[in-house]
């Protein structure tokens, strides 16, 4: 009897303990290891420790962002301009040159209207080649170049009268109570500009840079409109004489997203008669 107490003391005993270990067990766990994988890279933190031991596989390779390098030949498609055109007048009017294209003109014959004399250019395309780490390129294209001239005085550009030889072309019109509430001169050119661009930001899409170059454009188009008290809106279709062949500086500023152009034509708008040498500025709607 004594013995079989004994042996029910000592299970007791031992079942208490197993109880008092597993319990400290699930209370304070033992620290297990922290693992990151990414990628192919693997980092470990050890148990109860706080260094890090980061382990490459055999198969981790490392790949560098895509590069945003601009490709050495760009296509921008229909940009479009709009501003003034204007003109720097140099005729001397007594010269019988002068008065046999405008009889009886002086200066004041050809006075724009301030801000209603306006330009509007529609390129089909520009392209922009890489010649020098993309600072340098050359920058070309081909469009269509829209001249409005709006005169202050009653001025009328006279249509071909074949067989004369060189007959008047412009008229100061003075039939008594008409008013002019229009009179302009379009003239619109057929252009491919050559310029040099100098791209200071090469890496962006809308950086800072100029061009600078010439153009060359045909007189496909050429017209007089004018809208009368008594005969309402009339229009005269003629070449009026002026040149064919239109031969300008030109020249572009790029502000990031803000682009202005220019040209300035150093020949004569006309064949004869009149010195006018027109110019035109405004701003650029393009990619880049």
């Amino acid at each position: 009897m004594k013995r079989l107490f004994t042996l029910c003391l000592g299970l007791c005993s031992m079942m208490a303990g197993f109880a008092q270990t597993d319990s400290t067990s699930k209370q304070n766990p033992a620290p297990a290891e922290d693992t990151i994988r990414i990628g192919g890279m693997v980092i470990i933190r050890k148990a109860g420790s706080k260094d890090t031991e980061m382990k490459e596989d055999k198969e981790y390779k490392l790949r560098n962002r895509k590069s945003d390098k601009p490709s050495n030949l760009t296509t921008n498609w229909w940009i479009f301009d709009f501003g003034f055109s204007n003109f720097n007048d140099q005729t001397d009017y007594s010269s019988a040159g002068a008065q046999a294209y405008a009889p009886g003109s002086n200066k004041t014959w050809f006075d724009l209207k301030d801000g209603k004399s306006r330009n509007m250019n529609i390129w089909f395309f520009m392209q922009k080649l890489n010649v020098a780490k993309h600072v340098l390129n050359l920058k070309y294209g081909l469009g269509l170049e829209l001249n409005n001239y709006r005169f202050k005085q009653p001025i009328r550009f006279q249509e071909s009268t074949a067989p004369v030889a060189n007959p008047p072309r412009v008229i100061l019109d003075g039939t008594v109570g008409r008013s002019y509430d229009k009179n302009k001169l379009a003239a619109d050119y057929l252009t491919v500009p050559m310029m040099l661009n100098l791209n200071f930001t090469p890496q962006r899409k809308k950086g800072f840079g100029i061009s600078a170059g010439v153009s060359l454009g045909y007189l496909y188009s050429a017209r007089n409109k004018t809208i009368t008290s008594d005969e309402g809106k009339k229009k005269a279709k003629d070449d009026f004489e002026l040149q064919k062949w239109k031969y300008a500086y030109v020249a572009e500023l790029s502000l990031g997203s803000v682009r202005f152009y220019g040209s300035y034509t150093p020949k004569s708008l006309f064949e004869r008669g009149l010195d006018i040498k027109p110019y035109t500025f405004g701003f650029r709607f393009s990619n880049w």
